[in-house]
């Protein structure tokens, strides 16, 4: 990816990680073409969580998103039994929106420009041994049943991937969770990670 680029974005109420995997059911118009484009282009698109607004948009009605998103791309798709299309993306990279708008089609648009850093395929930053709780967590949360099925493939020998699968699996509101998207350093982003299980430790124990 160049550092910047015109983009479609999906809204909807969950927060991307980059190297996350996600499945959408894809049904309305401006979506299917989207998606038809992206498989014929070998494009991706911009996954933005809502602030305002539904994720399907009915009459006269507007979406807000937050400024900061992750730019995906599909892995895999099929069409289902009850005539939907089935897609599963993958987490390219973060991105802040510099400008958006509404095409006539409703499809949502954005000038984007991509972090440098928070993306897949940089380079590696170790995990020390004082972050192997972390580790355990994450490997506890990957043996769910329905995490499994998502087929992640985790380095847990790498801060980046260590804050975005926790980000992603730990059991968190979407607005904790877009903050740390958010966050451009890793290690902060795993200090946040920590500061937000030990204050689920204390309501436990509360």
């Amino acid at each position: 990816m160049s550092n910047s680029s015109t983009i479609a974005l999906f809204p909807l109420r969950m927060v991307m990680f980059p190297r996350g995997k996600a499945e959408l059911q894809i049904f309305e118009r401006r979506y299917i073409d989207l998606i038809r484009n992206c498989l014929k282009t070998d494009s991706g698109f911009g996954i933005c969580l809502l602030q305002k607004g539904d994720e399907l948009i009915r009459g006269d009605s507007q979406q807000t998103v937050h400024r900061t998103g992750t730019y995906c791309k599909i892995t895999d798709w099929n069409q289902l039994d009850n005539g939907l299309l089935s897609i599963t993306v993958e987490g390219q990279g973060k991105f802040h929106i510099d400008d958006c708008w509404h095409e006539d089609s409703g499809l949502l648009m954005a000038r984007v420009t991509y972090s440098e850093l928070d993306a897949a395929g940089k380079e590696t930053l170790a995990v020390d041994d004082e972050f192997e709780p972390l580790v355990s967590l994450l490997q506890s949360l990957e043996n769910h049943p329905l995490v499994e099925q998502k087929r992640l493939s985790i380095d847990y020998d790498n801060i980046w991937d260590l804050g975005w699968r926790l980000g992603d699996l730990m059991p968190i509101d979407n607005e904790s969770k877009q903050r740390l998207l958010e966050l451009d350093d890793p290690w902060e982003r795993i200090e946040n990670i920590e500061v937000l299980l030990a204050g689920m430790a204390n309501e436990g124990v509360s």
